[in-house]
């Protein structure tokens, strides 16, 4: 098992920042990807960002380019995700999610609300 914890959101101005933080613990020698997804009202889960757990190889979905930073930190088995020029358009539920390679193949943080006001 792997249980994932997340910590961070909340309420910011459009053009704030805000940092999520989801830290894993349990079996995490199984993980071999972290991602971050997003589910705004009435829209459908989307990807928002992903970072294998040594730590490379970020990518992020294109409305997020440069303004996201996912990063992971080794020593506490903790991936971050800096939220920068906060739109708000990026108010949803993020959820972080790992990868692995028992089963079950796949993990969910509890989720954590953003909200950007205009």
């Amino acid at each position: 098992q792997v249980q994932l914890v997340q910590s961070g959101g909340g309420l910011v101005q459009a053009g704030g920042s805000l940092r999520l933080s989801c830290a894993a613990s349990g079996r995490t020698f199984s993980i071999y990807n972290m991602a971050w997804y997003r589910q705004a009202p009435g829209r459908e889960r989307e990807f928002v960002a992903a970072i294998n757990w040594s730590g490379g190889n970020p990518n992020y979905a294109d409305s997020v380019k440069g303004r996201f930073t996912i990063s992971k930190d080794s020593t506490t088995n903790t991936v971050y995700l800096q939220m920068n020029s906060l739109k708000p358009e990026d108010t949803a539920i993020y959820s972080c999610n790992v990868a692995t390679t028992g089963k079950p193949q796949s993990y969910w943080g509890q989720g954590t609300q953003v909200t950007v006001s205009s």
